[in-house]
Parts: structure tokens; sequence; C-alpha cells
């Protein structure tokens, strides 16, 4: 690494002396234009903002809180905040105010950046259990002119304290740059907290250069590449994959106009670099195909003519096997009348590099997309491994997550758990000395391992396969093993599944599956066959709907071992929600807890019970809430001795 430029903030000042006003660093589209900045444009938001934060009182290791919609504000909150020697901590936009309370408590946060009221109003809620968060510094001012508490002060009026002393002092900025090392924290980034509160993982700035690096010999970034950020920038990818490829490499970063229109904003932009989690390419999965179903008779012809092939050639392409010329004829004619208007409908014509993280994707899922004509690649990561460790960088196999990156490494211990190593791994947790000793280590060779507690094996040709979390692997009363991830993968491939958690373990002689429905799509299927519903309950225990989710069922079923098939199913009266702790904030389950709150549920599927009475909350249209009581069915899909 040139020790000139060994921290984000160096990297992030070449930029701006090689390409200055001559070139576009960030867009946003703002009231239906996209606004454009460049290098120096960037620089002089940085250096003001970074400078009153040195106002305001920020010291070199400070930890700064973020919590907002991906915005340009937001990114030059990051940069000043490191340029000034702090270390940034990530909140989800969505998180509740007893979770921001932890992380900003736990971090020992003295500044907090929030976008908006909603956040400022969550914050002020908390206020008196975080004293040393000294200052909130929000970025949009809509619906604040009249809060008059100085505890909160505008973005606007932050920059002004460092203009103020950058003319006081005007060689301050650079000389904080200078200053930083390599070995400076440069994130908190807290995990996602499956099974107990989230952990701050402590990443240096060289563990971002050194992830960066690595992802960049294998799939390679330019100064011309346009890339959307809109995943949560609490999310380690965000930061790796988005924010340092931008100092690092000159990238475009785009940032959408409002949630709302991402969607939209990605066709604008036509992103050369695409990277989505696998909840996200879940979804878009059921959006195609419930689109398609909706389609005219002919594009669901030729949709059904021309997926097989695109099947055919992913399959060959998989195989290593010449695709030949016929099929290569018929699928790029597939590729003309389907394919490229559904990937210019995502937003996706252009794509050079097409990834998941966050979880793994199922094989059904990489294989589809791979059939439309995306060069869709998994990534196996954690937030501990600076969001990089396997990728499938030389062909892809749908059943592995691919080798390690370029100077990175991979083992699997006698016990068959997965460990990833290299100058990428976090320096540990903070303030968790006994769990950051249980999960990391060095070896005799120096290198840095994190034991990332999943379950998997490597073949003869170092492809890294993953089956579980090590805690999730279950073991039925048989004494067969299976993974209820893999299973949940395969069923969340339907349109009409949102979540599932598929349940075992050796007490129990098979698997069952609590099931929540995609309410928008069954909706829309429910009114296509004339099946009238009111509230989410009614939908979700219409025979119909159990028949619809049973036959998807059973054609995963058809795939699984006998000990992995799904014998019985509950179509849950609600979807799993984050809110409740059901989910964490990137979307996984919780399933100690899931398993505890759905007990009694549980508990009916193996004791041979038909239906279970349970009481419900509904909200209505009109805004009424009410508790009912139900009851929501067992469907059994193969008859079993009950346990």
């Amino acid at each position: 690494m040139n020790v000139s430029l060994d921290t984000l903030p160096k990297q992030f000042m070449d930029k701006v002396g090689s390409y200055g006003d001559k070139k576009i660093a960030v867009r946003q589209k703002e009231l239906g234009i996209w606004k454009e900045f460049t290098w120096e444009e960037s620089h002089h938001q940085v250096r003001d903002l970074s400078l009153g934060l040195i106002a305001l009182g920020l010291q070199p290791g400070d930890r700064v809180c973020m919590v907002g919609d991906n915005d340009r504000q937001h990114l030059w909150a990051d940069l000043a905040t490191m340029s000034a020697g702090g270390t940034i901590v990530g909140i989800f936009t969505d998180a509740i105010p007893s979770e921001m309370e932890y992380v900003i408590t736990h971090s020992e946060a003295v500044i907090v950046f929030a976008k908006d009221q909603e956040q400022c109003d969550k914050l002020l809620e908390i206020k008196e259990q975080i004293p040393l968060a000294k200052v909130v510094i929000y970025w949009d001012d809509r619906g604040m002119w009249s809060y008059d508490d100085p505890w909160l002060k505008s973005y606007e009026d932050v920059r002004e304290m460092g203009s103020q002393l950058h003319e006081q002092q005007p060689g301050l900025f650079n000389q904080m740059v200078n200053e930083g090392k390599t070995e400076d924290f440069a994130n908190f980034c807290y995990t996602s907290g499956t099974t107990g509160m989230p952990k701050g993982a402590m990443l240096t700035h060289s563990n971002f250069i050194e992830a960066s690096k690595a992802f960049y010999k294998v799939r390679p970034s330019y100064d011309t590449d346009n890339l959307v950020s809109f995943s949560p920038l609490a999310w380690i990818a965000e930061h790796t994959l988005s924010v340092t490829p931008h100092v690092l490499f000159g990238i475009i970063i785009n940032f959408p106009e409002a949630p709302e229109t991402v969607q939209a904003n990605i066709r604008e932009i036509a992103p050369d670099l695409v990277f989505y989690p696998a909840r996200l390419w879940e979804n878009l999965t059921a959006l195609i195909q419930v689109r398609i179903g909706d389609s005219s008779w002919l594009n669901r012809i030729l949709y059904n003519w021309f997926l097989p092939v695109g099947y055919k050639v992913a399959d060959r392409q998989y195989a290593e096997e010449p695709v030949g010329l016929p099929l290569k004829i018929a699928y790029a004619l597939g590729n003309l009348l389907v394919f490229r208007p559904l990937r210019d409908q995502l937003g996706l014509p252009n794509s050079r590099t097409t990834l998941t993280a966050g979880a793994a994707l199922s094989p059904d899922m990489l294989r589809f997309f791979r059939a439309l004509g995306l060069d869709l690649r998994q990534v196996f990561s954690s937030t501990e491994t600076t969001a990089v460790g396997t990728f499938h960088y030389d062909g892809v196999n749908f059943n592995t997550v691919g080798k390690p990156l370029p100077g990175l490494h991979a083992k699997v211990t006698e016990e068959g758990e997965i460990w990833l190593g290299g100058p990428h791994i976090a320096q540990g947790y903070f303030k968790d000395p006994e769990q950051t000793q249980q999960s990391f280590s060095v070896d005799e060779e120096g290198i840095r391992w994190f034991h990332t507690g999943d379950a998997g094996h490597i073949d003869d040709s170092g492809q890294v396969t993953y089956l579980d979390r090590m805690k999730d692997m279950m073991q039925l009363a048989g004494g067969e093993k299976y993974s209820p991830q893999y299973i949940e993968g395969r069923l969340k491939f339907s349109p009409y599944i949102r979540d599932v958690m598929a349940v075992g373990g050796e007490d129990k002689k098979y698997v069952t599956a609590l099931v929540s429905i995609d309410f928008e799509n069954v909706g829309r299927w429910a009114e296509k066959n004339l099946i009238a519903y009111t509230t989410f309950i009614d939908l979700s225990q219409k025979d119909e709907v159990y028949d619809l989710i049973r036959r998807d069922i059973e054609e995963v079923n058809a795939t699984l071992p006998d000990a992995a098939r799904v014998c019985r199913f509950i179509l849950l009266h609600k979807e799993f929600d984050a809110d409740e702790a059901e989910m964490t904030r990137t979307r996984k389950l919780r399933r100690r807890f899931l398993a505890i709150r759905y007990d009694e549920m549980l508990a009916s599927m193996y004791s041979g019970e038909e239906s279970i009475a349970i009481q419900a909350a509904v909200k209505y249209q009109d805004g009424r809430e009410a508790v009912i009581e139900t009851s929501v069915r067992v469907c059994t899909l193969l008859e079993v001795e009950d346990a």
C-alpha cells in the first residue's frame, strides 16, 4: 500500500487533486433534476464540515453516529468525520429509539448526524439516556423550523462554523488528513445481532482499502463507472463496495431522490456496478414472476418459450461446456425479445458487475438471473470481514460461494466451521474482549482469522460451499442433518412466499415451517381469481391460499432429500417484523426469539392438531385497530408419526 495514501481521506484528497472541477464525483436527484457535484465541490463540503466538527469539540478517535437515507450529505459527513480523525458508527434508518440508544450509548458517540425531523424526534425521545452525545446535526431542515433545542444544529450551520475556522487556520484540514494513520479506526460497524445484542466490529482504514483492492483485482472499477447508492450506509457492504471504491478508484456515486424513487432512478442511471442484498434479489424474482403473470398473452408465451433457453445456457456455462451455435442463436433472439427488455425494466441493461451479498442466495435465484442475462455472482462475507471473503471470479458454481479473493484465505476446521483470514479482518469487537477472543485469532504465519460461525466445506478446486450457521444446522431424531436456510432459500423462490422459517431439531422427527405470505403478490393473485378478502389475516387463512402455497412447497419438497422435506406448515397471520425483534434490521430471522414467540404454533405442528387459536392485532384501512381472536390452520403435506 502506498504509505502516503494509507487512509480513506488521503485517497479522497488524491482524487480531488487529480480531478478537481474537471470530473463529476457525486450526483443526486432533487425535484426531478439530477444535480451534479465535482470532486472540488465535494472537497469544500468535506473540508468545511470536518472543521465544523472540530469546532464542536470532536477529538481524534471519537465516535460519530450516522442515521439517515443515502444522500450526498451522508457521504460527506462520513468523509468529514474520518478526515477529523473520528470513527463512523452507522444506524439503520428504521431503527426504533431503544435500538438507537443502544448503539449510541455502547459506541460512546459524542456527535450524531440525523437526516430529518423523523430521526431527530426519535433522538429527542432518548436525549436523557445518551448524555455523551453533545449535539445532533440534521441535514434536511423540512419541519425543523420550529425546533429551538440548542442540542440540534443544522448541517449548514456546522459547515459555516468550519468555513470560519478554515479562514483562521487555512492549513488545519490538510494537516488533520495527513496525520491520519492506516491503523486508525474508520468504522465501528454493528453486526445484525441475530442471537443477541449487536456487536461493534472495529474496522480500520487498512481493512477497507485492502478489502476493496482485493475485490478490484477480479472485478476492476473505473472512474467512468456509475453506481446508485441506496443500500443502507449502516450496512458494511455499502462502505466497502461503494464509498471505498469512490475514493480509491473515482467511481461516480448517484443518490436517489427518495427511497420510493429508487427503482426509477436506477433505470435512469443504468449503473455499471450493482450490488443488492439477497433480500432484494428475492423481491425482484417475485416481482418479475408476478408481472409476467399479469402481462399480455404474447409476453407470457415469449417468456415461457425463452426462459428454458436461458436456463440451458446458464447450465452449460455452469458446467463449463460449449453453448453451441443453435443455442446461441435461440438465446440471442430471446435476449432481444424478452431478456434485455426485462433487464431494462430493472435498470440493469449495462451492468458489468452484479453482486449479491448479506446472505446466501438460493441456487434457484442465481440460476434464474443468469438465465435472464445478468452475470450475478455471490459474495460470501460478513461485517467482520469488511464485506469481502469468497467470490465467483473464475466461473460460477450455483452450489458454492466461490473462492477466496486474491490475498485472502479460507479454511474449514475439524468441526466444519469456515474461517476467513487476511488483511481485511476486523480488529475485534468494541468493549467485548471475551467475544473478540472467541471469534478472532492470529496464526503462526501472522494471518488474522475470523471464525465465521458458518458451516461448510472446501472442495479440491478451492471452492467454498456454505451450508448454514453452525448453530442453525439441525439434526432430526433419526440422525439426519439439514440446513434450514437452504430449505428457506428454495421456498422463497416462490413469488407468494415472503418469509419462511424451517423448524426441526433432535427432538423432532420431521421438518415443519412457518410461512409468511407476500401480501401484495398473493393479494393480486386473489383478485385475479375473484377471491374476496379484507385483511392480511383473512387472506392468509383462505383455503385457496393454502392450496397455492402447498403446491409451491410440494415442488421444493420433490427436490429435497426425504429427511429435509417439509411435512407440515402454517401460514402466519402476519409478516415477520423487525420492529418486534422478529428479524434484524438486515432482514435476517432471529430464530431463537421466533421459536419462543411462536412456541404454541410450532408445538401444534408436532402434536397432530389441525388448527390453533390465536389473538391477533388488526389494522383496518380507515386507521382503526383491534385485537381479534382467530385460528390458523395446520396443513399436512406428508403423513408422519407425531412427536
